[in-house]
């Protein structure tokens, strides 16, 4: 009799054992939702109806570490913030360089892109070869994107027409509806790569830009920074974040 007790009492306790470990096993999977544009090209960018890039591959490999499923969310970039705000979203994956306003409002992760705030021409146009030479120039630059602020911080900025678009500001340049457009260097170099478009890089960058994903700075909102920092901090040390910079770039923007 005491031993059945016995035996009943052990094989309850393996019971509660195992289904604690299975609700500990997916206490922190969880649905990510992860904010893009979709329209940044090779970041994140929709081909034959499937979204691709480096944040898609990034965000999947961080799903694999830290269980939660991940779903992509695409919008405006502009309405991408205001998506975070209000819950809608729990990060955002599009080349999200931080600034202090930024971090004054969000949680980051740590830095997990290094780039530079890069001029874009129209191929053989000699009359811009940096920053300096957009005094009375028509310059476009992505609604939302921190690249206005940086020309505004600019000796000449009173001089530069600064114009915002949604997307495409690539092709504007190209068909001279503008003179110029800014954005980081390698996606520039990237975009005249695979595109093929008349364009060509005007002199160095002349701002270093730093990129990690935001999250609601909550109690919630750190934790899941902490868990996809972990991660992302994983992938690095595994040397998978390099590859899928590689994969994307042909070079390693994931290291200072």
């Amino acid at each position: 009799m005491r031993l059945t007790r016995k035996l009943n009492i052990t094989l309850t306790a393996l019971s509660l054992s195992i289904a604690s470990g299975v609700f500990a096993a997916t206490a922190h999977a969880d649905t990510l939702r992860v904010g893009m544009s979709g329209g940044y090209f090779p970041f994140t960018f929709v081909e034959q109806d499937e979204l691709k890039g480096f944040e898609i591959d990034v965000m999947n490999a961080v799903g694999e570490i830290t269980g939660d499923d991940i779903e992509f969310v695409t919008a405006s970039f502009s309405g991408l913030a205001g998506m975070l705000e209000s819950g809608r979203i729990d990060t955002i994956a599009n080349q999200i360089t931080i600034t202090p306003e930024r971090e004054a409002k969000y949680a980051f992760t740590e830095p997990y892109v290094y780039d530079g705030a890069q001029v874009v021409v129209k191929a053989g146009n000699d009359t811009i070869e940096g920053v300096e030479d957009l005094s009375g120039k028509s310059v476009a630059v992505n609604l939302g994107s921190n690249y206005e602020q940086l020309l505004r911080e600019q000796p000449n900025a009173d001089e530069i027409d600064i114009r915002t678009y949604e997307s495409n500001i690539e092709q504007d340049v190209a068909l001279g509806r503008v003179e110029a457009f800014v954005m980081d260097r390698v996606s520039a170099t990237q975009v005249i790569k695979e595109k093929g478009l008349p364009l060509e890089l005007a002199g160095q960058p002349f701002s270093t830009i730093e990129n990690a994903l935001p999250f609601r700075d909550d109690e919630a909102g750190r934790e899941q920074r902490d868990r996809v920092g972990a991660a992302l901090a994983e992938l690095r040390e595994s040397g998978e974040l390099r590859e899928i910079s590689e994969k994307w770039f042909d070079t390693d923007i994931t290291q200072p």
